[in-house]
C-alpha cells in the first residue's frame, strides 16, 4: 500500500508541458453560479474555490504554502499601508491584465466594493454593519491605488484577513447593461442596473437545469478572466472543462493543455473510478477517498492513514473551517420557537455523539468540533477550554433528557410532549404551547455513506432523550437551495428545520461576525443574540486573544448550530504519475495550474 505519509514523493522530477487532468468531483454540488459575486444560498467549496477562483482571482490570495498566511506574490494587491491613525489603508493593484488586454486597476476594486455597497444583502459574505458599511470614506488614489477609511480602529490583522479578503476585482467589460457600457465602478446608481444585467447573463442559480451554464464559456462577459484558467466548456450534465488563460499574467502559469472536472453521485460511484485506475477508459487522475472506504484508522487527521488505492497517492486536506448542522430560527411554525431555546438546542447537541464517529465512522480521519474555531490546522487561536478537550456539551441523552424534563416536556415517550407551556421557571418557552411534539426534520446531503451513518446514530440517541428527528436525504444541490437562508413571507414560506450539507464554513480569521452575527450573509438559520454580537464586535477590534476566547466559549455553549465532527474536506487520491500537488491548501483552494505530469 501507498502511505498516506508520502505526499511529497516525486516533487523534484522535472515538469512535463501537456496533458488533460481530469478530476471526480464530489456528489450533489455542480457549480451554479460564475458571478463571483455569490448568494449566500449558494455559497460553498464546488461554486467558489473549485470553480470561481480558477478564472476570477481576489485581491488577496491566501494558503498557497500550506499555511494560513497571505501569499502576496499570488495576490492581485500589495500588502496594505496604514496610515499611522490606523484608519485608513491604501492597496495598490498591481499592473496584471484581464484576457482581453485590459489593466487591472482601482476601477475595478471599486467596481466590487460598490456592488457590496448597494447590493450587499445579496453577497454570501455581507455583514450589516461591516465592510462596507464601516467605512466613512473610500475611493480611487490612483489608477492603481485604493483608499479605505474605517468608521473606528480595527485589528489590521482582521481588516486583511475578513474585510478585504472578501473583494474580487472586476473588470471594466463588465459594467454594463443591456443598453451599454454603465459606470457601476464610479457611481452607485448605476450598480442595480448592472447587477440585474450581470445576473441575467448567468441564468437563474437555483434551476438544476440551467441552460445558461452551456453557454458561459463563450460569454462575451464571462469569458474575460484574472486567473490562470478559463472556461472551455460546460455541459447540462456537469462537466466543466478548463483551459489556460494564455493572457494570466500572475506566477504559476498552467503546465497542463486542460482541466476537467466530472460529476459524481455518490462515494460508491467516486471510489469504483478510482479503483479503476488513472489510465482506465474515462480514468480520474485526481478524486477523493471517500471516508466510508478508509480500510485502516488514520493515525493523525492530517496526516491519514494506509492509502488502498495503490496507483494513487493521498493528500489529506484539512481546511482551517467548522462543520455542523444548521437550525431555521427564521421557521413560522412552532418549531422555529423551539430552536429559540438555548436548552433544546443543548439537548440537541447533547444527542450528538461525535466521538464514536471520530472513531468508528470516519475511521480516525475525523477529529470533534468543540465549538466555532477550527480545531486543525492547529493554531493559537482555539481557547484553551477547549484546546484542552473540555467541552460544554458532552454527548449524553441522559443529559439531553433532563434538560428537557426541566423545561417542561414529558420525555416519557418520543416525541416528547409540551406539559408546562409558559414563560417562567422550568417551562417550555414562549410560542410553545400545550401538547406541543418535539419532533424535527433534519434533511442532509445523499450519497455519503459516513454520514448517513452519523444521523442515524444522532436521530437514535435523540430519541432516547424524547426527541424525534425525522431524517430525510435530498440531492445537495437541491438542498441548498431549497434550505438556505430565508425570511417567511407568501412566496418563500421558509419551513425548512435542520439541514446537513456535509459541510461548514472555512474560515480566514475565526471571529464569527460572518457565521453567528445578526442577519449575516453565512447566517444562514438567521440565529440572533444581542450578547453574541457584542462579543464579536469586541473581536474585531482586538487582537486580544482572550477576547477570542470568550466569544467562542460563550458560542459553544450557546450552539446556535450543532457542531458536528470534523474531517479532512477532501482526502484526494493523485496519480502517481502527477506532480506538483502540495502544499496542500488550508483553506480549501485548489490550484491545478501547479500541477504537471513528470517525465
Amino acid at each position: 500500500m501507498t502511505s498516506a505519509s508520502t505526499i511529497t514523493a516525486g516533487t523534484d522530477t522535472t515538469p512535463r508541458k501537456g496533458g488533460v487532468v481530469t478530476w471526480a468531483c464530489a456528489p450533489g454540488f455542480p457549480p451554479a453560479v460564475i458571478f463571483p459575486f455569490t448568494p449566500a444560498e449558494r455559497m460553498g467549496t464546488r461554486n467558489i474555490l473549485e470553480f470561481q477562483a480558477l478564472m476570477y482571482r481576489t485581491l488577496y490570495y491566501f494558503g498557497s504554502d500550506g499555511t494560513p498566511n497571505v501569499d502576496y506574490a499570488q495576490s492581485i494587491g500589495e500588502e496594505p499601508v496604514w496610515s499611522e491613525d490606523g484608519l485608513t489603508v491604501r492597496v495598490k493593484v498591481k499592473p496584471w491584465k484581464w484576457s482581453n488586454g485590459e489593466t487591472l486597476s482601482a476601477e475595478n476594486v471599486l467596481f466590487w466594493v460598490n456592488l457590496m455597497k448597494v447590493k450587499g444583502a445579496r453577497y454570501g459574505e455581507y455583514v450589516p454593519g461591516y465592510f462596507p458599511d464601516n467605512l466613512t470614506d473610500y475611493g480611487k488614489v490612483a489608477d492603481d491605488e485604493v483608499f479605505f477609511t474605517f468608521d473606528k480602529v480595527y485589528s489590521k490583522h482582521w481588516v486583511l484577513y475578513n474585510q478585504l479578503s472578501t473583494i474580487t476585482p472586476l473588470p471594466r467589460a463588465w459594467d454594463r447593461t443591456d443598453a451599454g457600457p454603465a459606470n457601476a465602478s464610479g457611481d452607485l446608481a448605476d450598480v442595480e442596473a448592472v447587477y440585474e444585467y450581470l445576473m441575467a447573463q448567468q441564468g437563474n442559480i437555483v434551476d438544476e437545469g440551467n441552460a445558461h451554464r452551456t453557454r458561459w464559456a463563450d460569454s462575451p462577459i464571462w469569458s474575460i478572466v484574472s486567473g490562470p484558467w478559463r472556461l472551455k466548456s460546460y455541459t447540462l450534465e456537469g462537466v466543466v472543462t478548463f483551459v489556460p488563460n494564455e493572457h494570466y499574467s500572475g506566477p504559476n502559469k498552467p503546465y497542463l493543455d486542460e482541466f476537467r472536472q466530472v460529476p459524481t453521485f455518490s462515494d460508491e460511484e467516486q471510489y469504483e473510478m478510482l479503483k479503476a485506475g488513472p489510465d482506465a477508459e474515462n480514468g480520474i487522475q485526481v478524486g477523493y477517498l471517500p471516508l466510508s472506504f478508509a480500510t485502516e484508522p488514520a493515525v493523525d487527521p492530517v496526516v491519514g492513514g494506509p492509502n488502498p488505492l495503490t496507483e494513487y497517492t493521498m493528500f489529506p486536506q484539512s481546511a482551517f473551517c467548522i462543520r455542523y448542522i444548521s437550525l431555521n430560527f427564521n421557521n413560522p411554525t412552532v418549531v422555529g420557537k423551539m430552536f429559540a431555546q438555548t436548552y433544546i438546542r443543548q439537548a440537541l447537541q447533547s444527542s450528538l455523539d461525535q466521538d464514536t464517529a471520530v472513531r468508528d465512522i470516519y475511521q480516525g480521519y475525523a477529529y470533534r468540533q468543540n465549538g466555532p474555531v477550527p480545531m486543525y490546522p492547529k493554531t493559537e487561536y482555539v481557547s484553551p477550554r477547549q484546546r484542552e478537550g473540555a467541552w460544554p456539551l458532552p454527548f449524553s441523552p441522559e443529559n439531553a433528557k433532563a434538560l428537557l424534563e426541566a423545561n417542561g416536556w414529558d420525555t416519557s415517550v418520543t416525541p416528547a410532549v409540551c406539559v408546562r407551556p409558559g414563560t417562567g421557571p422550568g417551562e417550555a418557552g414562549a410560542g410553545i404551547p400545550a401538547g406541543t411534539k418535539l419532533s424535527i426534520l433534519l434533511r442532509y446531503v445523499e450519497g455519503r455513506p459516513a454520514l448517513t451513518r452519523v444521523m442515524e446514530n444522532f436521530r437514535d440517541a435523540a430519541a432516547e432523550a424524547g426527541i424525534e428527528l425525522r431524517l430525510e436525504e435530498v440531492y445537495g444541490s437541491i438542498l441548498v437551495a431549497e434550505d438556505g437562508p430565508c425570511e417567511p413571507t407568501a412566496t418563500t414560506p421558509c419551513t425548512w428545520e435542520m439541514c446537513c450539507w456535509n459541510g461548514g464554513w472555512a474560515y480566514h480569521h475565526p471571529t464569527g461576525e460572518i457565521l453567528f452575527s445578526t442577519k449575516a450573509g453565512g447566517n444562514f438559520g438567521f440565529y440572533t443574540d444581542p450578547k453574541a454580537d457584542e462579543l464579536i464586535q469586541r473581536t474585531v477590534t482586538s487582537d486580544d486573544l482572550d477576547v477570542l476566547y470568550e466569544y467562542q466559549d460563550y458560542i459553544a455553549n450557546e450552539v446556535p448550530v450543532i457542531f458536528t465532527p470534523n474531517f479532512p474536506i477532501r482526502l484526494f487520491e493523485v496519480a502517481n504519475t502527477l506532480g506538483g500537488f502540495g502544499p496542500i491548501n488550508p483553506y480549501g483552494m485548489i490550484n491545478p495550474e501547479n500541477w504537471y505530469y513528470r517525465d
